[in-house]
């Protein structure tokens, strides 16, 4: 869908990388811009992996941008973009000289999207940050705590994901916009402000009631709804809030007598939720995903990541591939965007991620006119 379509990407680390990605998995060409010698910090930290699962179908140049000639090969790139991603500490792309105020004088119809932590302005819009921040100060952590009240640690990296998502909504949007006016414009997404964004719900229930728990029937307070453990300690996620489907497991497991406790409470004064506990405690995990696909009483086994991957639901849509090289080994990938990364078909979507700078002669040759003797020298002095 946006073949044709052309991204810079500056951005390093999970979400700006990730956001691009998903434009690439939608056909655009994506340039990812790398520091020579060491590139992404990424592709180092944890043995690449980070890098190799947002990076794929993308194309690799390496400029030393801390160069008056590097920034200058940069902001002629910019020149042959449709889309110009980057999340440097605001003022940074402007001091190199590949801001958006630069980059529009010589492509009006640039969409410029700046991604970071707090945006580029406001009391904290300079400070260092990482996922976990954007989380306890968006309200979202304080939503995820154990029996005890206590913020549990995510090992999942919500505010960076969610955030890539958001930019490259953005970005689709404002292509369209260019499509319609022939105008570009540029993009401040924070993603603080995406996460904030999403405790609308939260919000309007606490201006009204006072409790900032969100809907009070989600948070696992009644039998219907809620997460239990099975007899080998893996869980299963019950969420019967309609009556046909409390209906329908009650009487799968032949306990009619239930039907009436729907919206009882998951406290052990109530009888009901302790024989349900207990229930669950009876079968396994197998059985009890045997049994979410044989009842239509919207259980569902909590799967890891493992799970995941070899689950029929993945299988059958294609939504992973293995991929093997000998340079990579063995790396799995999965899909991003409808109608993009397809590991049932052979395709650009399904290249494996970049080596460091191997587009250098490609895109300087192609894009800028480099003769072979001047990316010759730029190597040499340490340019590229």
């Amino acid at each position: 869908m946006l073949k044709g379509l052309r991204v810079v990407d500056f951005s390093r680390f999970l979400p700006g990388p990730y956001a691009s990605q998903r434009l690439a998995d939608l056909g655009a060409e994506v340039i990812k811009i790398e520091s020579p010698g060491s590139g992404d910090p990424t592709r180092t930290r944890g043995g690449g992996l980070v890098y190799s699962a947002v990076n794929r179908n993308k194309k690799s140049i390496t400029l030393n941008l801390k160069e008056p000639e590097g920034q200058q090969l940069a902001f002629r790139l910019t020149h042959k973009a449709d889309v110009v991603i980057e999340s440097f500490r605001p003022g940074i792309a402007k001091a190199m000289g590949i801001g958006f105020e630069a980059v529009k004088r010589e492509n009006p119809g640039v969409i410029y999207c700046s991604l970071t932590g707090f945006g580029q302005s406001g009391p904290l819009s300079k400070l260092g940050s990482h996922d976990l921040n954007y989380l306890a100060l968006s309200g979202v952590l304080a939503q995820l705590k154990d029996e005890t009240g206590r913020p549990v640690q995510p090992s999942f990296q919500f505010a960076d994901m969610i955030g890539g998502i958001a930019a490259s909504e953005a970005v689709l949007a404002a292509l369209v916009q260019r499509s319609l006016t022939n105008q570009g414009c540029y993009l401040d997404i924070a993603m603080t402000d995406t996460l904030i964004g999403m405790m609308s719900v939260h919000a309007v229930i606490q201006s009204v009631t006072g409790t900032g728990q969100g809907i009070a029937e989600l948070t696992g307070d009644i039998i219907a709804y809620r997460i239990y453990e099975t007899a080998d300690g893996k869980y299963v996620s019950l969420s019967a809030l309609e009556q046909k489907f409390w209906k329908n497991f009650c009487r799968a497991v032949g306990r009619d007598e239930w039907i009436a406790d729907i919206f009882s409470p998951a406290d052990p004064a109530n009888n009901t939720f302790n024989e349900l506990t207990a229930l669950f405690k009876s079968r396994t995990f197998t059985e009890w995903a045997k049994f979410s696909l044989a009842v239509d009483c919207c259980l569902a086994p909590v799967l890891e990541t493992d799970d995941l991957i070899h689950s029929s639901y993945v299988k059958d849509k294609g939504l992973a591939v293995d991929i093997r090289t000998e340079a990579c080994g063995l790396w799995r990938q999965m899909a991003t965007s409808a109608g993009g990364f397809n590991p049932k078909k052979p395709g650009p979507g399904n290249a494996l991620p970049p080596a460091l700078g191997q587009h250098n002669q490609e895109v300087l040759t192609g894009l800028l006119g480099a003769t072979a003797a001047q990316i010759g020298d730029w190597q040499l002095r340490g340019i590229i």
